[in-house]
């Protein structure tokens, strides 16, 4: 089994991530899953997307978590049974999980080239700061996609867009912190985004 990375955040706050090397029958095998969980993985037509759910419950079960201890909401997001709050990405070879007694979100992402073309969708005040011919261009670009995916995971309201209610602050790739912000009908809130980067990927993670 691989469990690539584990992030004591805090005390109240924890990050892990899987790289999925395993097959779909070394993945499913030691897994207990709920009868919904079981229809919704056989539903899926990719076995890239089963790998990344099933990943999903080995990390649950490296917290302390079965398939049963989770459960979603109409709007989709993922709570636990005991009241903690967390978060779920997977992205092609790797998948992450944070669990905290604060409201959170994570998102991977793959750093590829084909951001920059559609930069423009999910960045507005952002291009302030950003050097389009930097060596880093790429990576900032998916440290901010990754920071509002996260937000908005967290946030889980229909109708927010990235590019006009998530803002990121000026941050260096070097720096793996920075702070963002939720502007939203009236609400505005601050929360403090954490990233790093592995194998070509970027993980970003944002806590209230």
């Amino acid at each position: 089994m691989a469990l690539y990375k584990s992030i004591s955040v805090n005390s109240q706050t924890t990050v892990k991530i899987w790289k999925i090397e395993e097959s779909y029958d070394d993945l499913f095998s030691p897994l207990d899953l709920k009868t919904e969980s079981l229809s919704r993985v056989l539903g899926m037509k990719s076995e890239l997307h089963q790998r990344g759910f099933l990943s999903v419950r080995h990390l649950l079960r490296e917290l302390g978590y079965t398939d049963r201890d989770l459960f979603y909401d109409d709007n989709g997001k993922p709570h636990l049974k005991d009241g903690k709050h967390i978060s779920i990405t997977h992205s092609f070879i790797f998948s992450g999980v944070i669990v905290s007694d604060k409201e959170v979100g994570i998102d991977i992402e793959k750093q590829r080239n084909k951001i920059v073309i559609i930069a423009k969708k999910f960045i507005e005040y952002e291009f302030a700061y950003l050097d389009k011919k930097a060596s880093d261009y790429i990576n900032k670009l998916t440290v901010i996609w990754g920071i509002k995916e996260s937000l908005y995971k967290l946030f889980a309201t229909p109708g927010m867009l990235f590019i006009e209610h998530f803002l990121v602050i000026p941050f260096s790739i070097m720096d793996a912190e920075t702070v963002c912000w939720i502007d939203y009908k009236g609400l505005k809130k601050r929360y403090t985004a954490n990233y790093l980067e592995f194998e070509g990927f970027t993980c970003a993670y944002v806590i209230e």
